[in-house]
């Protein structure tokens, strides 16, 4: 993660955390040395692969502020898996339609599953005086 010092909207002082490039990129050539060792699987078990694999690195990286690099990544797994999928056949009739489809099925949804620092911290420090 990059730490970036910035704002909230209010004025408030708020360390940013984002996914640093290098380590998106790494991770997505990964997977798609994979894609290719597993191409003529099914897609039932690419999807279950693949499924756990987003689920993985949302768990890590699915911090606030780090919405854009988590949807890239999830965007880029369905972008490579729907070339994976197109080169097992010369007859193949995937398109865009029908892979959006599957990816839905497969993949979870980009979204933030961390809540910020000060907001975790309210939670688990009991009340005073209240």
């Amino acid at each position: 993660m990059t730490h970036i010092c910035g704002q909230k909207k209010d004025g408030k002082f708020r360390v940013f955390r984002k996914t640093i490039r290098k380590r998106l990129t790494e991770k997505l050539k990964a997977v798609k040395s994979e894609l290719n060792k597993r191409m003529h699987n099914s897609i039932l078990e690419q999807g279950e692969w693949l499924k756990t694999v987003v689920r993985g690195y949302f768990g890590y990286h699915a911090i606030p502020g780090n919405m854009e690099a988590i949807g890239t990544f999830r965007t880029q797994v369905a972008r490579m898996w729907y070339k994976t999928l197109r080169r097992r056949s010369q007859k193949t009739n995937l398109d865009w339609e029908k892979m959006n489809v599957i990816v839905d099925k497969w993949l979870p949804r980009a979204r933030i599953l961390h809540p910020w620092p000060d907001e975790q911290l309210e939670r688990q420090l009991p009340k005073v005086g209240a």
